[in-house]
């Protein structure tokens, strides 16, 4: 019988329960079917740190192998570091990890040469139906003349290299740094990436651990920044950075130990990196980002580009208008000049960069990039998602000053506020984002929007 997949080849990668929803054998499928969609003769593979992410990672390079591809493993690495090898050695990837979700889970993560994601619409789909198809016939004869190598190959220090190249530390002041690597990926890459800066690094749960004894990895959960936060008020430390399971995200406490939203951490690198450009180029940026990232990127002279939420689209839309950087909410980081990929690490080094290039505090230095109060991000759960939409736009639709639109969910804007509601595409919920101008304000809004969500 074939095997169904339909539970774990999502929109943009494959991620499921192992062994009960995927395994070695359907991995090997994988990277079979992998090279007949890509049509590689070449490809690189990596690793975290979970139980089972060796052995499919290994299963995975053999079916690849097997139709004649080359595979260069580099093992152990977070994710961005997959997408540097993609990028720097001109490879197809394959990164197996199941980023922030629990211990049982496990997935992959597939690009094309130079770091170019792979979806349901750029050849996940495909991969999907022939994995489907072999499982019950098997994999078919390879059509190369003979398998190709499987070879190690070590990439941090190129990788910390290259990251370090594209920002300028030289100015950096002595700076104390908490660093919590949740026992994920970061704690694997902080060290070296860092190394040699002039920082007093305190990490916490630098140990590889898939079992994610302390905490989720997952920073976009306040609960797991709560132990990061105390840690920096009882160092003194001048800031905390958290990362996530594959440490491709990458969150920062101030010196108070308080939370910087993403959307003034976006701000603040796009206006380096406008600098960095002569003060020239485009800035993506998804629609539930605050209003202060368009209007830094104005000031300093960059375009504005609003696009939806999601990485695909951010890619996308990167590769289409030459933007130098990207920022989505949820403390993911886009460079032109890393493949268009997402890299926490280099976010976070610009953040090091420019706390470290003057005297003032965390806190004093992105007070100008954070005006205005946003909600956060709240769930509902709802019978049915577009029966809610509609009240909602019913409830705004006419109003005098207010306009709506729909590029993803719904946005409903007047000029002292905002707020989007849009749909999951897993579960029967509605995603709630507001802000204002006060707090006063953005509790009346949000409240207003919720009494329409839930009623």
């Amino acid at each position: 019988m074939a095997a169904d997949l339909s539970q774990i080849v999502k929109a943009y990668d494959v991620r499921g329960v192992v062994p009960d929803q995927w395994d070695e054998p359907l991995a090997e499928l994988f990277g079979a079917a992998f090279v007949r969609v890509t049509g590689a003769d070449a490809v690189v593979t990596g690793h975290d740190m979970r139980p089972s992410s060796p052995g499919l990672s290994g299963a995975f390079a053999r079916g690849a192998a097997a139709q004649g591809a080359d595979v260069t493993e580099i093992g152990l690495c977070s994710t961005d570091q997959l997408y540097y090898a993609s990028g720097a050695l001109g490879l197809p990837g394959a990164m197996f990890t199941a980023s922030h979700n629990p211990a049982r889970y496990n997935g992959i993560k597939l690009c094309r040469a130079g770091a170019a994601p792979v979806g349901q619409d750029t050849g996940l789909a495909e991969i999907r139906e022939l994995v489907e198809r072999w499982s019950e016939s098997g994999a078919p004869e390879p059509t190369a003349d003979a398998p190709g190598t499987i070879t190690r190959r070590d990439t941090l220090e190129d990788y910390a290299a290259y990251l370090r190249s594209l920002v300028d530390l030289t100015s950096v002041r002595p700076l104390k740094v908490v660093v919590d690597a949740g026992n994920g990926m970061g704690g694997h890459t902080v060290p070296t990436v860092f190394d040699g800066l002039p920082l007093t690094l305190v990490p916490m749960y630098f140990e590889l651990d898939g079992t994610f004894p302390n905490h989720e990895a997952n920073p976009l959960d306040p609960a797991n920044l709560v132990d990061l936060r105390k840690r920096v008020r009882e160092e003194g430390a001048d800031l905390g950075l958290a990362f996530d399971g594959d440490a491709d995200r990458c969150f920062v406490v101030d010196e108070r130990g308080e939370p910087v939203s993403p959307s003034a951490i976006t701000a603040l690198v796009a206006s380096r990196e406008l600098a960095r450009n002569g003060g020239k180029g485009t800035i993506i940026h998804n629609l539930i980002t605050s209003w202060s990232v368009p209007e830094v990127v104005r000031e300093h002279g960059g375009t504005p580009e609003r696009t939806r939420v999601g990485h695909s689209f951010i890619k996308a839309e990167m590769a289409r208008t030459g933007a130098i950087f990207g920022g989505e909410h949820s403390a993911h980081y886009y460079f032109r000049d890393f493949w268009n990929a997402d890299t926490g690490m280099l976010a976070a080094l610009h953040v090091l960069a420019a706390l470290g290039g003057q005297q003032g505090t965390l806190s004093a230095l992105v007070a100008q990039y954070d005006r205005y109060t946003g909600s956060g991000e709240i769930n509902s759960t709802v019978d049915d998602q577009n029966a809610r939409l509609a009240a909602i736009r019913a409830a705004y639709e006419g109003r005098d000053g207010i306009t709506l639109d729909d590029l993803d969910g719904l946005t409903v804007t007047s000029a002292d506020w905002w707020f989007n509601v849009r749909p999951s595409n897993t579960e029967p919920l509605l995603r709630l984002n507001a802000e204002a101008r006060d707090t006063a304000t953005m509790t009346t809004i949000r409240d207003e929007a919720l009494t329409l969500i839930r009623s």
